[in-house]
């Protein structure tokens, strides 16, 4: 069924994970449209200051605490959604967390915490969000990442979990399609974003800190995107160049692509501009670090592109001159150390 969505000014947008980064920044950004907000977090405390904070810039704000990894509470999130403000027009599986380290050194059981959030959180809220709009209409979108095709060696079980949610997403997309429901679903793949997300992973690291490849993207970059998808639905959206370029190699250069991410993985390392401390590591327990947009990484290289900027034929060749012959060198100078 052909669907319309309503404009941004007139829709109620769920969205998950909003107390921190890419979710903080869509809610605010949502707000500030004229959008009616629900923020849902584990952080309590955050989330109703910041829907106070939205409401007193006359905006429409509610705040559900909410684990995603608990089916009960998404399906509170619904019916608090519905009890405040009618209906649910744009439903946003945002809430994530991740695992550096190696994989032969991992944890089983923090693996399938992991997977309870990133995966199955959004599995199960895409389904609740699916029976809530299958009748009235609505568009769902679902957060993956550079890493949904391209895995980030390193951050090895979050690239696994973002390819299931695709493939989860691909499917669930003809099946509703074939259902003649009037949803569309969307899948938003950002490259780095300079969002908390090192702060709040957990560190399984031999040596260094959780840090992030550059160059980063502000926040409002992705947040832009979740919300066009909101009003003009896309398939796939790539936020930032090097998100379409890893893509781009994993097709039809893979070995490029292995080397690319290898390169990266000494800038994985890193750090921020905090030190990492363990009630930082949100598999279990909500971060004391949330109401932040943006991450501790001001000393590296900042994408300048904004808006959609990073997605056209421009910044996709400019990502190609910055980045392509980066795993070469890196490879080079391996060799000249041998």
């Amino acid at each position: 069924m052909k669907f319309k969505p309503k404009e941004l000014s007139q829709q109620t947008i769920v969205i998950t994970g909003a107390s921190s980064g890419i979710g903080l920044a869509t809610a605010k950004l949502a707000a500030a449209k004229g959008a009616k907000v629900v923020l849902a977090a584990r952080s309590e405390d955050q989330i109703t200051m910041l829907a106070r904070e939205i409401e007193k810039e006359g905006g429409k704000a509610l705040a559900v605490t909410c684990d995603v990894t608990k089916y009960e509470d998404l399906l509170n999130l619904r019916d608090e959604s519905i009890k405040k403000f009618g209906q649910i027009d744009t439903w946003v599986n945002n809430a994530g967390t991740s695992i550096y380290g190696y994989l032969i050194e991992s944890d089983l059981a923090e693996e399938k915490k992991l997977f309870e959030t990133n995966f199955w959180g959004a599995r199960n809220g895409s389904l609740i969000a699916v029976e809530t709009m299958k009748e009235t209409g609505g568009v769902l979108i679902n957060l993956g990442s550079e890493v949904s095709v391209a895995a980030q060696p390193l951050l090895g079980m979050y690239s696994a979990s973002k390819h299931a949610l695709k493939a989860f997403t691909e499917a669930l997309r003809s099946e509703l399609r074939d259902k003649n429901y009037p949803i569309e679903v969307c899948l938003v793949r950002p490259t780095a974003i300079d969002t908390p997300f090192p702060d709040h992973a957990a560190n399984r690291l031999d040596e260094g800190e959780p840090s992030l490849p550059s160059p980063l993207y502000h926040p409002d970059t992705a947040a832009s995107a979740i919300l066009k998808c909101a009003e003009t639905p896309q398939r796939d959206v790539y936020v930032g160049g090097p998100a379409r370029l890893s893509a781009i190699l994993d097709t039809f250069f893979p070995a490029v692509k292995d080397m690319m991410a290898e390169s990266r993985m000494k800038e994985l390392k890193q750090g921020t501009g905090l030190s990492h401390q363990s009630q930082n590591e949100t598999l279990d327990h909500a971060s004391e670090a949330s109401a932040e947009e943006e991450g501790h990484l001001a000393d590296k290289p900042h994408a300048p592109f904004s808006g959609y900027t990073e997605l056209t034929t421009l910044g996709v060749f400019k990502t190609l001159k910055d980045n392509f012959m980066q795993p070469f060198k890196e490879h080079k100078r391996n060799e000249s150390h041998h």
